[in-house]
């Protein structure tokens, strides 16, 4: 069964997973950890996104953030590329280090907004790599020790979680730290780790209640939430994807994209097929690969088979676009 394409909803909160290949490790040591966050925290400053909740593990890592205008995207793409370069460069490996695709969960804010900022600050309690949760308040790869006022990391919204539970932070923080210590004693909460209907419905007999009642929700592996919000979200993917389509129905193909830029660039198709690195190339590279994502809703990799080049430089050469402020392209 094909995979289903990603939800990238500016504005909205997702929760992300990233797990190794083959569930390997993926940080060696503090060093690995230090430089994945402080390359997390330049690309959520850039992309003007904000992150509530984060852990790394030795071999996934979970993210709570809501995205900014650019999406999901412009943050997950440009830090697993840098990282995995930066990881095989220093262990001196090859071949991918991510399993797959990241997992994006698009979550319903009022409903999960707080047991998934708990759900994941605590997972070095669960796993049993720190002891307590006086630990965990010091343990310096998650972010329960931020919101605690432990360690600072200045592209974290802490204080966004702590409004949560108070308006003065002392007292807070004390709520909050309370409600991470009930979840401890609660248990694992498998609503937040169930599929699609089962994860917004509270489980199977809840599903299966509603059913003999003659009710039925909308549902979706890649959202957390009621029926209603799962609608509204597929109902604003589906426009962007009928917007696609649309382009693609007039006559826009990847090849005239290319065709259009290397004119704009005034390049050879030729120099561009064959990998060439001038500054003038790379520039109509990217504009290429920005607007096939955009009009056509292309991968990087169908992208790198028009362009002369592999799937991670056209990654890079986006992510420099954006950075340049050049995102907003219009041809």
């Amino acid at each position: 069964m094909p995979r289903q394409a990603r939800l990238d909803v500016p504005g909205a909160l997702h929760h992300i997973i990233v797990r190794g290949n083959n569930r390997a490790d993926i940080f060696t040591d503090d060093q690995d950890r230090a430089r994945f966050l402080q390359r997390l925290g330049q690309n959520i400053v850039e992309a003007k996104c904000s992150v509530y909740a984060w852990v790394l593990m030795s071999n996934h890592v979970h993210i709570l953030f809501r995205s900014g205008r650019k999406g999901l995207s412009a943050v997950m793409r440009k830090l697993l590329t840098w990282y995995a370069i930066y990881y095989n460069r220093r262990q001196r490996r090859s071949g991918h280090l991510f399993e797959n695709r990241y997992k994006s969960i698009l979550c319903e804010e009022e409903r999960y907004f707080l047991a998934l900022i708990r759900y994941v600050h605590v997972n070095p309690v669960r796993a049993g790599i720190v002891k307590t949760l006086d630990e965990l308040d010091r343990y310096p790869w998650s972010g329960h020790s931020a919101v605690m006022g432990k360690q600072t990391y200045h592209w974290m919204d802490t204080d966004y979680v702590l409004q949560q539970f108070g308006t003065k932070k002392r007292a807070a923080r004390k709520e909050y730290r309370q409600f991470v210590e009930r979840g401890l004693s609660e248990g694992r909460n498998e609503e937040l780790t169930g599929g699609g209907l089962i994860r917004s419905r509270g489980g199977w007999s809840q599903v299966l209640s509603e059913r003999r009642r003659g009710q039925k929700e909308e549902a979706d592996e890649r959202i957390l939430g009621s029926g209603d919000f799962v609608d509204a979200i597929l109902t604003e993917a589906e426009e962007n994807e009928t917007r696609q389509l649309k382009i693609r129905r007039s006559g826009r193909t990847i090849t005239a994209i290319v065709q259009e830029e290397c004119l704009r660039g005034q390049i050879s198709l030729e120099e561009l097929k064959k990998g060439s690195r001038r500054s003038t190339v790379s520039a109509v590279r990217a504009r290429i690969a920005r607007r096939c994502v955009d009009e056509l809703g292309l991968t990087m990799a169908e992208i790198a088979r028009h362009v002369g080049v592999n799937t991670s430089s056209v990654t890079r050469a986006v992510a420099k676009l954006e950075k340049e402020g050049m995102a907003s392209y219009a041809p």
